[in-house]
């Protein structure tokens, strides 16, 4: 499981995220056995990930030979997530092509990305939409932990970075399904 945070504040986008790894029930201790790096910088951005962990995986080979896309607006990341959607049916055959459920005409990633761009937050939802935040959002388990934190922090601590954090381990403290060290990675 992975819990996800950014927070956008004085020109400067923060993601910051557990590193817990968990396999079914099966909890790896973190930092000692086995650690997962749920943010990673791609070109102009930083995208973190929940969900399937083998979309990490996956996104790396499908952007390792490529050039690092433009994420910095809601647009250019539809964009980039139509062409990775393609992709996941053309090039990796393993990938499922599930439905979100009765209600919906519409497939479902199984998994939700934050992007921080030096524009913005933007959430990427299991059906491709792209919903832009201003402050702060939170994704994955233990979020609604990281939520309220953030809604109260938000006004009174100072940096960005130290607002990410401090709803990350809101959400370890909390959430059963978040721990291990705390990654931050940002961008100006």
């Amino acid at each position: 499981m992975s819990v996800v945070v950014a927070v956008r504040k004085n020109g400067k986008t923060v993601l910051a995220a557990d590193s817990l790894t968990t396999f079914g029930d099966s909890e790896m201790t973190p930092g000692i056995n086995a650690r997962s790096a749920k943010i990673s910088r791609i070109g102009n951005a930083v995208v973190g990930s929940t969900g399937w962990g083998v979309y990490d995986d996956i996104l790396a080979h499908y952007l390792r030979d490529r050039d690092a896309p433009d994420l910095s607006t809601a647009q250019s990341i539809f964009a980039f997530f139509l062409e990775f959607w393609k992709a996941l049916h053309d090039a990796y055959p393993f990938v499922n092509d599930q439905a979100g459920g009765k209600d919906t005409p519409f497939g479902d990633l199984d998994s939700t990305f934050l992007v921080g761009s030096a524009l913005g937050i933007f959430k990427v939802s299991s059906d491709l939409g792209v919903t832009p935040f201003e402050r702060y959002y939170a994704v994955g388990s233990g979020s609604e932990y990281a939520l309220g934190a953030l809604y109260e922090s938000y006004d009174g601590l100072g940096e960005s970075d130290l607002i990410a954090r401090g709803a990350v381990s809101a959400a370890c403290a909390f959430d059963v399904h978040c721990g291990g060290d705390i990654d931050v990675l940002s961008v100006t």
